[in-house]
């Protein structure tokens, strides 16, 4: 299989928050469209410092990871953030990489917004088995 991708919103989820309880305007939501590698091997969703910077992410936690070289490295983790992909939406915590490097979504916020990769076209899709709502199971 080759590789997948989707275009997803980021968006700040205290910039949410402010605006339901009417501390700030809609229209000052910091939020941005980006292009994701969709990785079902990555667990989080992987930002790079510039979009950290962009939605004014704050640091939440470190954790150490395995990158793709196979280094070791501790990285930041920043949030609250909400992912939205067409008729779905997530709020995830996510890992800072360094540098410019790609957004990744993994397989948690993409199991959260029960959405799956279409091998053929190599995207990223709502589940065709629940497609208005996303489905979870709780067994």
């Amino acid at each position: 299989m080759g590789l997948a991708g989707a275009e997803i919103e980021l968006i700040n989820s205290d910039d949410l928050a402010l605006v339901r309880r009417g501390h700030l305007q809609e229209g000052d939501i910091r939020r941005m469209r980006v292009t994701a590698l969709v990785d079902s091997g990555a667990y989080m969703l992987v930002i790079n410092e510039n979009i950290r910077a962009q939605l004014d992410l704050g640091k939440v936690d470190e954790k150490e990871a395995v990158l793709a070289d196979g280094t070791l490295r501790k990285l930041d983790i920043v949030g609250p953030l909400d992912v939205r992909f067409e008729n779905r939406a997530t709020t995830v915590r996510a890992m800072v990489i360094p540098g410019e490097a790609e957004v990744l979504l993994g397989a948690i916020p993409m199991e959260d917004m029960d959405v799956v990769i279409d091998p053929r076209q190599q995207k990223l899709i709502v589940n065709p088995e629940s497609p208005y709502l996303p489905k979870m199971s709780l067994k």
